[in-house]
């Protein structure tokens, strides 16, 4: 439909704007409506479908099923009045019952197109009703004849902008007016007031179910921009993370190649020019790569100011599992843990990837399965690193959790980096399961006997 907006707008009495868009322009507000929106708006025959009901969804066709009973009842009250109390015969009562069901019926497909023929309908009562009014008997509409057409403005209000639906009610009790004054039988009782107060009712009525609709479709709209923000936040926000721990992690290795440069020559018994000059290039291009390094990356840690009295400590790796393990433990989870293949020292980045995501699955576990008996198994095999931390159902009531719940967004994102793989989900016992398989580089790969499997209670 065509948004109508109303713009008081003043025009110079004896300038004439130039023609197209700029005299449009200068227009008033209520013309241009006038002009194309409104005339446009009230003739408009589009396809406007009635939006089925959002809540419940087995009620969602409840409107619709109404609408097709309001279409019966009143054909048949239509024939039922125009017979019995207005003595019309023939076919014609037929034919007009059909015309006001079936402008009800595709009220809910083409309100606009609805309507007029809903207003034709009631203008062919009038007129076929017109010689058989009796003393008291209402003209131009008759008693169920103003109800059956109540139906169609409320079926224009819910689709329309207000400014339409108070058109919509002002023409048809602007026609039930001038038909009265001057159509309007003697003895006959006029219907004005009831039509104003019907009409002006139910326009006003879908008006306000119209603008509940739009508000809950565009708090549902936030509300789904909101969530995807915030999952794209959470991501951004651990890739950050992640950033800033393999920033120490490659800063270290570009550092130890520059002083390999650097101390190489004194370790070759007179070193030729040429190798001087490419130990020392190596030594520059390390250099150069740390500093714009730290430059680029640096940046990531400005959101917290160094303090000097915390000294920076060394990003943690496997070795260091038993203690968070012990610290779980402590915190009231019974946790066992098991290792496969053999115990090795892997990359860097690694040891900081499977530690992360391990440490992140056993934080859900506190959070949302307190008192459950959690498993971590780590698995040292010829060309992959295998991680599974898995509890059981909760033995205690889940506390509501502060966090936004997309830790496991960070967990894929770090398995991602290493071109891993991470898989979660719940178990049949009520647990849930959180596996991950890292993929070794040349530096991981192992070199010696045949794994063997230990565990650790």
């Amino acid at each position: 439909m065509h948004r109508l907006t109303d713009v008081n707008e003043q025009r110079a009495p004896q300038a004439e704007p130039a023609p197209g868009p700029a005299r449009e322009a200068a227009g008033s507000g209520a013309g241009r409506l006038w002009r194309q929106p409104l005339v446009l708006a009230l003739c408009s025959p589009g396809r406007d479908p009635l939006p089925p009901m959002a809540r419940p969804r087995w009620l969602a066709r409840l409107p619709h099923a109404a609408v097709l009973y309001a279409a019966i009842f009143f054909g048949f009250l239509t024939t039922e009045q125009l017979q019995d109390h207005y003595d019309v015969t023939g076919g014609g009562p037929l034919v007009l019952a059909l015309m006001t069901g079936l402008s009800i019926g595709l009220a809910m497909f083409r309100p606009m197109l609805a309507w007029w023929l809903g207003l034709l309908a009631a203008g062919l009562v009038a007129a076929s009703i017109h010689d058989s009014v009796g003393p008291g008997q209402t003209w131009p509409w008759t008693p169920g004849g103003m109800f059956a057409f109540a139906p169609l403005v409320l079926l224009v209000a819910l689709r329309v902008p207000p400014l339409v639906t108070v058109w919509v009610v002002g023409i048809s009790v602007t026609c039930t007016g001038l038909a009265e004054l001057a159509f309007a039988p003697d003895r006959s009782s006029t219907t004005v007031l009831e039509v104003l107060l019907l009409f002006g009712f139910v326009g006003l009525l879908g008006y306000a179910l119209r603008a509940l609709r739009l508000a809950r479709g565009e708090l549902v709209e936030q509300e789904t921009l909101t969530a995807e923000e915030r999952a794209r936040r959470t991501v951004l926000e651990e890739r950050s993370r992640i950033a800033r721990e393999l920033h120490d992690v490659v800063a270290h290795h570009m550092s130890v190649i520059s002083i390999q440069a650097q101390v190489a020559p004194h370790l070759v018994e007179n070193p030729s020019e040429e190798l001087r000059e490419n130990l020392a290039g190596i030594r520059e291009n390390a250099l150069e790569a740390l500093t714009e390094l730290r430059r680029v990356l640096g940046v990531l840690r400005s959101e917290h100011a160094p303090d000097p009295a915390a000294p920076k400590h060394p990003q943690p790796t496997l070795a260091e599992l038993d203690g968070l393990v012990a610290n779980v433990r402590g915190a009231g989870l019974e946790v066992t843990t098991a290792v496969a293949g053999i115990r090795r020292t892997l990359s860097p980045g690694m040891e900081l990837t499977a530690y992360r995501i391990v440490q992140e699955a056993l934080s859900n576990c506190l959070r949302h399965a307190p008192g459950s008996r959690v498993e971590v198994g780590i698995a040292y095999g010829p060309r992959d690193l295998h991680l599974c931390v898995a509890n059981s159902a909760p033995t205690r009531a889940v506390p509501g959790s502060p966090g936004a719940g997309h830790g496991l967004l960070g967990m894929r994102e770090r398995a991602g980096m290493l071109a891993g793989e991470l898989v979660a989900g719940p178990r049949p016992d009520g647990g849930y399961e959180v596996s991950a398989v890292l993929p070794m580089g040349p530096q991981d790969l192992p070199a010696g006997p045949a794994p063997e499997t230990r565990k650790v209670p």
